[in-house]
């Protein structure tokens, strides 16, 4: 799917704020749609079916927790929420109930399209299983599970590490929470934040430039982690995973 197709429904009850993300996108190449409160979201949503959603949390009618929860229940559309709530339990209890990305007010008009973007690409990436990911120096192949630097040689890591980063790459660009990787990786009993802190840290010790000041493991502070791969730095796979 091109960028143009891409649907965004902005779900924000400030009209000038609303009518900036609409110029900001379709003057990007997306379609927009608007609506100023949670139901009227939940209903064109379910009828626009839209590729991302743009979502307040301060609406008018609901707290915009209820639209995620709802929206969760049927679709996985990307979320990402745009709001005042700063603190790091309003970002926990979002991520929690299912967004893909969280940003403050006052946003950059940059960065709130970058992490747009991101999402689109997480979605034409998914059509392809095989894809490959650029860390610098450190390319990963999803396909062949390998792990190989750019001018030759493995990257040894231990089960647990590759499950780590599989999890990272398959949503890269956005963040993933300490409860959903613990999950993911441990299975649903785990709650044991700390070993997965010193996993991560082995990794970026493997992969990172500069392990102490990482470019593309990033914490995101109380939540999880981000995995950020160079720009334009995915491609699908080809037959030589090491070309």
């Amino acid at each position: 799917m091109t960028q143009a197709l891409y649907r965004v429904l902005v779900i924000e009850d400030d009209v000038g704020i609303a009518t900036i993300l609409s110029i900001l996108f379709e003057t990007n190449g997306f379609r927009v749609a608007t609506v100023e409160n949670c139901e009227a979201g939940i209903r064109r949503a379910q009828t626009l079916r839209p590729d991302v959603c743009v979502l307040d949390l301060g609406l008018p009618d609901r707290d915009g927790l209820r639209f995620i929860e709802e929206i969760r229940t049927w679709s996985a559309v990307p979320i990402i929420v745009l709001t005042a709530r700063a603190q790091e339990d309003q970002r926990l209890a979002a991520f929690e109930a299912g967004v893909d990305d969280y940003v403050t007010k006052p946003f950059s008009c940059p960065e709130l399209l970058a992490r747009v973007k991101a999402v689109t690409r997480r979605m034409a990436r998914s059509e392809h299983v095989g894809a490959r990911i650029k860390l610098g120096e450190v390319v990963v192949d999803l396909a062949t599970r390998t792990i190989r630097r750019a001018g030759g040689g493995d990257v040894r890591l231990t089960p647990l590490e590759h499950r780590i980063l599989e999890c990272l790459v398959r949503r890269a660009d956005g963040v993933v929470t300490h409860a959903q990787l613990l999950k993911e990786v441990w299975g649903p009993h785990r709650s044991d934040i700390r070993a997965l802190r010193v996993y991560v840290a082995s990794l970026r010790r493997k992969l990172e430039p500069v392990p102490t000041q990482p470019r593309y493991l990033l914490t995101e502070s109380g939540i999880g982690y981000r995995l950020v791969p160079d720009q334009h730095g995915w491609e699908l796979s080809v037959t030589d995973s090491a070309s």
